[in-house]
């Protein structure tokens, strides 16, 4: 039985990425989560778990996992490791002694429990609440005061808010002014443009930079963007000459300047000025930079297996996967940028309509992201050259890769 993988990202109300929904389903049944593969498939869920290794899957982050009665009350579960997931008991659970006396057992295992899609509380509910860790609230369900009245009845217990189906700026608003600590939905999965506010042409020439020094680009090419930004380039060169007091002669070469810091070293330092940035607007684009960074390495995957000697395109699709959510990470209209960045016809077209072979493949890595289960699949029959495992492996890898470059960028950042 084969068995795939979608994640959905959890922020913090600053929008910080903590976490992702985990969702298992069946390229057969096409269901998107594991209720209807009951006890059965638990141990293929765990077996699956294991062999793609959590740390690529999730990294330091933590994992909810949707569980229905049978696989909560299936000892498999507890081959999950504790200290990364977070059990979601599905609001089709009925709350009886049974259930009752497993989520005691797993809080004593030291698992955290969650309730998903929760709109009221009755009698069951608060028999459970004082073994519960977080409650996912499902805000669009709620008019405002039947949410304020819902929200003041959690608040009796030390629990965590997690507002779900967060599908607008207004609705995300009005869940942080409401003190939930986590948002999920897909206004997050595909952002809008959250402020319009111009950001200064430095910052793009970091991500420019950034995404040149990521895929080993020719020194000639991170030299020529450097030109484009005498600041940076100013930068550079007292950073090195600062650093390099034992070389004979001052640094006045940009060329010379990259190859005494060495790729690295560059890397480090352009993430540590684009963080510096993003830090003085006052915002965080962590969850933003990490799904742009999957979207492009899954893109250039597949761009591999479609056109295996053509590395000239497989570059062209790593930029339009990470380019893809350039707009909201720097606040200006998609059509701005692709005029600011001069990209070629085919990159353009796919940021902007989707069309062409990178537009198509784009379009299908945004409905793996929302669970589209039945429209990957079909899209990938259009395709015709990968399948849905072969699909499914190049996403977990994409993951794990964005991971470490996440991970290094917190670390210098």
């Amino acid at each position: 039985m084969e068995v795939y993988l979608g994640r959905l990202p959890i922020l913090d109300n600053k929008q910080n990425l903590v976490a992702y929904e985990l969702l298992f389903r069946s390229d057969q049944q096409n269901v998107v989560t594991i209720t209807d593969n009951s006890a059965a498939s638990a141990n293929v869920i765990i077996d699956t778990y294991g062999q793609l290794g959590i740390e690529n899957v999730i990294g330091k982050r933590r994992g909810f996992i949707k569980v229905d009665a049978k696989l909560l009350l299936n000892d498999a579960i507890c081959m999950l490791p504790k200290k990364h997931v977070v059990l979601e008991i599905l609001r089709s659970v009925e709350i009886n002694d049974e259930i009752i006396q497993r989520c005691s057992f797993l809080k004593q295992k030291g698992y955290q429990l969650a309730l998903s899609s929760i709109t009221h509380l009755d009698a069951c509910l608060d028999r459970i609440m004082p073994l519960i860790n977080v409650v996912k609230v499902n805000v669009t369900a709620l008019s405002q005061p039947d949410l304020l009245i819902l929200i003041k009845k959690l608040r009796r217990w030390p629990v965590l808010l997690l507002a779900e189906k967060v599908e607008s700026p207004e609705i995300a608003r009005n869940c942080i002014a409401l003190n939930f600590q986590m948002l999920q939905g897909f206004y997050f999965a595909k952002p809008e443009i959250i402020s319009g506010k111009r950001i200064d042409p430095s910052k793009l020439s970091l991500l420019k930079l950034l995404l040149l020094v990521v895929k080993d680009s020719e020194v000639s090419d991170i030299e020529n963007e450097l030109k484009y930004q005498p600041g940076l380039s100013y930068n550079l060169l007292r950073m090195v000459n600062s650093a390099a007091s034992g070389l004979p002669s001052t640094i006045n070469s940009i060329k010379r300047a990259i190859m005494i810091i060495g790729r690295k070293q560059l890397q480090r330092w352009v993430q540590i000025l684009l963080y510096a940035a993003k830090q003085r607007d006052g915002g965080s684009s962590d969850a933003l930079m990490l799904t742009a960074t999957v979207r492009g390495k899954l893109l250039e995957s597949i761009a591999i297996a479609d056109r295996p000697h053509d590395k000239n395109h497989q570059d062209r699709a790593f930029m339009v996967g990470v380019l893809s959510l350039l707009d909201t990470l720097l606040g200006m209209e998609m059509s701005e940028l692709i005029g600011t960045l001069s990209i070629q016809k085919d990159m353009s077209e796919a940021l902007l309509t989707r069309r062409g072979p990178l537009g198509y493949q784009l379009a299908l890595i945004e409905a793996y992201e929302k669970g589209e289960t039945e429209i990957v699949s079909s899209m990938l029959a259009e395709l015709g050259f990968l399948s849905m495992e072969e699909f499914t492996r190049l996403e977990l890898e994409a993951a794990a890769w964005a991971n470490r470059i996440t991970d290094a960028v917190n670390q210098t950042a």
